[in-house]
């Protein structure tokens, strides 16, 4: 088991006063709609550029929607950039027992998934598949910074303690993304969700934000 306390800043290990009514602000929604728009803008050709690459390397509809968990249970839809083949939900079952991480119930973990493109394997490890969610924050159904959403089915096995992880607005980053990102079993990322809405602040949001990059581009825990 990977020891995560060496990746988390101090500063998240002080409580905060008022994390609800932080994640309900304006200035925490500012910082949202601010970033996502200036980003979607300013990465628009990069995102053109993505799109056709993914089409030339498998042929079909470029991006790849999934209902998940938001805040207090309520259900939204995600956008991500596909990564797999066109029927990749189909095969799913059949690789379940190949699940590299049979303890962890909540997700299916394969080293070599043979659903994934080769220019899929790409864009996972640099998390750009994920760029598609900054619509997400922009119309509100996420947030820049938050605990990663959740699959209805996964929800479905949470224990009341864990689904404290729905007490705030889900994120495209958390504190586990920059803490190990995948190498991180479940119950780690679940301690990691909670020990920063517990810490919720504006200042811990940035602090996440500058250090999501450094942890994407080094590509460390990809999957």
């Amino acid at each position: 088991m990977l020891s995560y306390s060496f990746f988390v800043p101090s500063c998240f290990f002080y409580p905060r006063r008022s994390i609800v009514s932080y994640d309900c602000s304006l200035r925490k929604r500012l910082l949202d709609i601010v970033v996502s728009a200036l980003l979607l803008v300013l990465l628009s050709p990069f995102l053109l550029i993505i799109m056709l690459l993914i089409y030339r390397d498998s042929p079909g509809t470029v991006l790849f929607s999934q209902q998940r968990v938001g805040k207090q249970g309520k259900l939204f839809t995600m956008w991500k950039f596909r990564s797999m083949c066109l029927d990749a939900e189909k095969h799913k079952a059949d690789l379940m027992k190949n699940n590299e991480s049979q303890k962890d119930v909540f997700r299916f973990k394969m080293k070599h998934d043979p659903r994934v493109t080769r220019f899929g394997q790409f864009i996972r490890k640099y998390s750009i598949d994920e760029l598609p969610q900054l619509w997400n924050v922009l119309i509100g159904d996420m947030s820049l910074v938050g605990p990663r959403p959740a699959l209805p089915d996964e929800l479905a096995q949470y224990t009341p303690y864990e689904r404290h992880r729905l007490d705030v607005t889900q994120g495209i980053t958390c504190l586990w993304q920059i803490s190990g990102r995948s190498d991180l079993e479940f119950p780690e990322q679940v301690e990691l969700d909670l020990r920063y809405i517990k810490t919720l602040s504006f200042f811990n949001d940035i602090l996440i934000l500058l250090r999501t990059l450094p942890a994407v581009l080094t590509g460390r825990g990809a999957k």
